[in-house]
This record gives structure tokens, C-alpha cells and sequence, in this order.
């Protein structure tokens, strides 16, 4: 019977608070680079507690058919990179790098003491719609290819792993495709070693939703499915049933309506069983289209009722997450206004009412038309900086680029891209993706940042080239956070 890799009873001695957790931040590992593992699982060493992050491993050029890569974590904000779980095989038929190797997810067998390996298997043209499987005594790998197959003889799609704590049995999430004779998500049960699927729990029918996942409270079982708009993100849903085998409810929303989730997709949920408090996690995608391997992590707490029979995802720039309680924090920061800030060049305040006291900064083109926020407190060490903006390229043209999804034949530009000097500092100009948001929707993205110590700081926002102009978002206010006692994994 499978042990219940996601449900994670983490009460051993040396689990202390973590480091700070930053949905959008770009995440480096102990190495310095990029967290490298998109829409992946998080599973749990059954004797250590440890984390263990897998994903898609994606680079400039390759989008598509990097393997696997593997990530170890005490605190699921410091990540140490173990190379690639799953490499790919060149000449291989299911694992070569012109393959699809999508969404993994690892769950570890008691029957036969290995860890198990799942991921939707295809090709370049998502002509065979498989599951393969591969398997390894070590949760951290190599894994060794075992198959690729049709389940139950049907098509599977995008991929996802649920086990139950109750019994540790585990199932299979995956959508049938995109063909007029699909468009469900299955349910389907393993066997008792998880090598193979038995039997369908239930389907969920017509609803063409993607990237399956399951949260499981002491009452109730909620599936969270996105909708398929590629890339581009949407307003994942939720259902909620008493058992495995429904019937499930109605689909509802889990975040507000018009933040498409807060810029994210579903992939995978996490729970932390602690001394104090047990918490649930949503692990959600960022993609960029532009540059797949820069996309982020969309990491929130969910907040559950299961009185109501409901399911939101709760924002947070920054909190902080104890795994050993299971407890999180909110982490609070100083909050900066575009209201007081000074503008230069084309840039300009415009009357917002959905804004911060009622103005928004606008006109932010090139990096001659600025926006500045003085007298910032800094801490002489790295800080999160949150950007709360406006990007309202959701109404672009339909046959150039930047053309929105919210308008006939739009293509899509994902993001805005803006300029960020700290203190004059052209030297060292960071870049600020502010990806779309809807008009009159404001959504925040954060940069890691250097301030000097005192009250004197200036940051300085300008617009840079993006794909079809020198364009930076609107600004609404920043909010600078404090630096961490131990450091940042920025």
C-alpha cells in the first residue's frame, strides 16, 4: 500500500521556522540559481521529513523534454538542487529530449520499498497522450525508465497524484485530452504498490479542465482543476465531495474573480500536519510563455471551510511558514504610495478608484519616464519589495502582438517589463515582469533588493523593451519588508 507522501506528519526535532515564502520571487537554490522544477509535486521522505521538489526541467532554447529535476528542502524555502531525477535519453522513444515530459509527480511504494515516478508521456505533437513511469530506490534518483501507457486504454493529459492519509492508497488525476470525444478528468485508483492503474473512481464529465489536484481535509475531499487556456492563466476551480467517489459539487472559483488566480495554475497541493496547526498548501505555476524556464511559483495557504463547503487561496507577498507547527505567518512591510511618489518624463498620476488613495502612476514608457518613491527605510541588507501594478494590456489588439485573451483572436503578451534602480544605481538595473492583469485589477510581483540602512533610499521605476514597447506597468504603491534574521534564499 502506498505511504501517503502528502500528508506530512513533520514532528522531528531540527525542523525549525522557515525562510521567508515569496509567490512570484525569483527562487535560487543553495547554488545561486534559478529553482529550476515547474509543474511538479512536492513529496516527503518518509524517514526524514525532508522535502523533496520534482518538475519539469526547462531551459532557453528547450522548452520541452529537459527530464526531471530534483530539489531537497528542510523548510520549503531552501532548496539544494540534486541534478535531474529523470534525464532524458537520447533515440529514446518516450524520454528523449524532443519528447513531452510533463507534470511528475513521485510517491513512494511500501509494497515495494521504492520511490514511483509518474508524468504525462508524449511526443512533440501530443499525438499519444500516455503515462510513463519510472522508479528508484532513492527519493532522490536516478530513476529508471519502466513504461509508457495508455490508462485503461484511454487518453491521459495532464497529469496529477493524490494519496490518501487515510488508507495511503493512491490515484491518478489526469484529463483525456483535448478532442471532441474527451474533455474529462479521470479519478482512477492504483494498485496497491502504485505500478499500475485498476479502476476508475469517478469522471468528472465535459468540464475541459486540466492540471488536476486534491486537498483533503478530515471532512471533505476538494479537487482544484484550471481551465485550458495554454499558458495563459485563468480562474481555476474547485469541487468539493464527501468521498473519492462523489458526488462531487458544482465547480466554484478559489480566488477573486479577474486576478486569474493571481496569475497562476493548478498543479498540486500540499499538507503539513503540524504540532500546532495543520495547514494547506496550494502550489501553483506562473508560466511565461516568453521564457518558460523563468517561470515562477505560485505558492499560498488555503483557507478552508468545510461548514460552508469552500476553498480560497489567501494572498501573501511574503509570509513565513513553520513546518514543525505547521503555523504561518504574514509577514508585514512599509507600504509607499504612487500618490506621493514623484514622476518624471511622459510619466504622470492619473485618477484611479480602485486605486490607493485614488491615484495611480501611469505613462511609464522608456526608461526616461520614471516614476520615484524617496525616503524609503532600508535595512543594508537584501529585502523583498513588492510592486503592486496595473497592466492593462488585457484589451491589445487580436492581430499584433501584446493582443489580449479578453478580446477576439487575442494572441497575448504576458507581461510588462520595467526598470528598477535602487538609489541612482544604473550600474546595477534590475528587471521588474508585471505580467497582465485585467483593468482595474492590481496584483503585486516582487524583486529581491539591496537598500541602503537608514531613511534615505530611493527606488525608481522605468519601462523597458518587452516584445513591442518600452512599457512598464501602472504603479499603485510598493511595500518593502524586512530583511531576514538568517538571511535570504533570494
Amino acid at each position: 500500500m502506498a505511504w501517503s507522501t502528502l500528508w506530512a506528519y513533520l514532528l522531528l526535532a531540527g525542523l525549525s521556522a522557515g525562510k521567508y515564502i515569496v509567490p512570484g520571487g525569483r527562487w535560487h537554490d543553495t547554488d545561486g540559481d534559478l529553482v529550476n522544477a515547474h509543474a511538479g509535486c512536492v513529496t516527503v521522505d518518509k524517514n526524514t521529513g525532508k522535502f523533496w521538489l520534482f518538475g519539469e526541467y526547462k531551459t532557453e532554447g528547450q522548452t520541452e523534454g529537459g527530464g526531471v529535476s530534483v530539489y531537497s528542502s528542510d523548510d520549503l524555502a531552501t532548496w539544494e538542487s540534486h541534478g535531474l531525477a529523470l534525464a532524458p535519453v537520447e533515440g529514446h522513444s518516450y524520454i528523449a529530449p524532443s519528447n513531452i515530459i510533463q507534470r511528475p509527480k513521485v510517491v513512494y511504494s511500501k509494497v515495494t520499498n521504492e520511490y514511483h515516478m509518474w508524468w504525462h508521456a508524449d511526443n512533440s505533437s501530443y499525438g499519444l497522450l500516455l503515462q510513463g513511469f519510472a522508479r528508484s530506490p532513492n527519493i532522490s534518483g536516478p530513476y529508471t525508465f519502466v513504461s509508457a501507457t495508455a490508462p485503461l486504454g484511454n487518453w491521459s493529459q495532464d497529469f496529477g497524484i493524490f494519496t490518501d492519509y487515510k488508507d495511503g492508497r493512491s490515484y491518478a488525476l489526469y484529463s483525456n485530452g483535448d478532442r471532441k470525444e474527451a474533455r474529462d478528468v479521470y479519478l482512477t485508483s492504483y494498485n496497491e504498490d502504485s505500478t499500475a492503474l485498476e479502476k476508475v473512481i469517478h469522471r468528472f464529465d465535459k468540464y475541459d479542465l486540466e492540471a488536476p489536484t486534491i486537498v483533503q481535509t478530515e471532512k471533505s475531499y476538494y479537487a482544484l482543476m484550471s481551465h485550458k487556456t495554454g499558458y495563459r492563466p485563468n480562474n481555476v476551480v474547485a469541487f468539493r465531495a464527501d468521498s473519492l467517489a462523489g458526488p462531487w459539487s458544482q465547480p466554484f472559483t478559489v480566488a477573486p474573480l479577474n486576478t486569474r488566480t493571481y496569475n497562476s495554475q493548478s498543479g498540486f497541493t500540499l499538507t503539513i500536519k503540524g504540532k500546532k496547526k495543520t495547514t494547506h498548501l496550494y502550489l501553483g505555476d506562473q508560466w511565461d510563455s516568453n521564457s518558460l524556464w523563468e517561470s515562477r511559483y505560485i505558492w499560498l495557504p488555503m483557507k478552508i471551510d468545510d461548514d460552508k463547503k469552500t476553498l480560497d487561496l489567501v494572498w501573501n507577498d511574503v509570509y513565513d511558514l513553520n513546518v514543525e507547527t505547521g503555523e504561518w505567518t504574514p509577514v508585514k512591510g512599509k507600504t509607499y504610495f504612487a500618490a506621493d511618489a514623484k514622476t518624471a518624463g511622459g510619466a504622470f498620476k492619473q485618477e484611479a478608484n480602485f486605486a490607493s488613495k485614488g491615484t495611480i502612476a501611469t505613462g511609464i514608457y522608456g526608461n526616461d519616464s520614471t516614476v520615484s518613491f524617496d525616503g524609503i527605510v532600508g535595512a543594508g541588507k537584501p529585502q523583498w519589495v513588492s510592486f503592486y501594478y496595473q497592466n492593462t494590456d488585457d484589451m491589445g489588439f487580436g492581430d499584433q502582438p501584446g493582443g489580449s485573451p479578453d478580446r477576439i483572436g487575442g494572441s497575448w503578451q504576458l507581461r510588462r517589463i520595467a526598470s528598477v534602480v535602487v538609489n541612482g544605481n544604473t550600474e546595477r538595473v534590475e528587471t521588474l515582469f508585471q505580467r497582465d492583469t485585467h483593468k482595474g485589477i492590481v496584483l503585486s510581483t516582487p524583486l529581491l533588493l539591496t537598500l541602503e540602512q537608514g531613511k534615505k533610499n530611493t527606488i525608481t521605476v522605468g519601462g523597458l523593451w518587452n516584445g513591442f514597447g518600452f512599457k512598464g506597468a501602472d504603479l499603485d504603491r510598493i511595500i518593502v519588508y524586512p530583511a531576514e534574521k538568517d538571511g535570504n534564499r533570494g
